[in-house]
């Protein structure tokens, strides 16, 4: 039920990717997860850790070529919500982005041009 509100109330479609793109916790480093679904407002990761709701990241997630001569792009987000995955071991969290730069939203472009599925 709480899955299918979460997609009711989603108004920005997500695109999801062909393989994983994986996305560090800049503050210290480590990783937080692959990346599985991305627009220009959220992101959903998966992990293997649960991570709590409205927590406020600052994040680098690396890209599968160089864009604008970086192999990365920084960006902000904040959870909002935070479930098991389809498989047990691992948890999808969904992230709101917090004021994006053009940076990362031309990333965006790049990844649903180039390496997403279309849908």
């Amino acid at each position: 039920m709480e899955s299918e509100q979460i997609t009711n109330q989603r108004k920005v479609d997500r695109r999801h990717l062909i393989y994983y793109l994986r996305v560090f916790n800049r503050d210290d480093n480590q990783l937080l997860g692959n990346l599985v679904d991305i627009s220009t407002r959220g992101i959903m990761l998966v992990s293997d850790k649960p991570l709590a709701p409205n927590k406020r990241f600052h994040l680098r997630m690396v890209l599968p070529e160089t864009l604008e001569g970086s192999r990365e792009v920084e960006f902000e987000a904040e959870t909002r919500w935070c479930q098991n995955d389809a498989n047990k071991d691992f948890y999808d969290t969904g992230f709101e982005l917090i004021d994006p730069n053009n940076s990362f939203l031309e990333a965006v472009d790049k990844l649903i041009d180039d390496c997403l599925f279309k849908e």
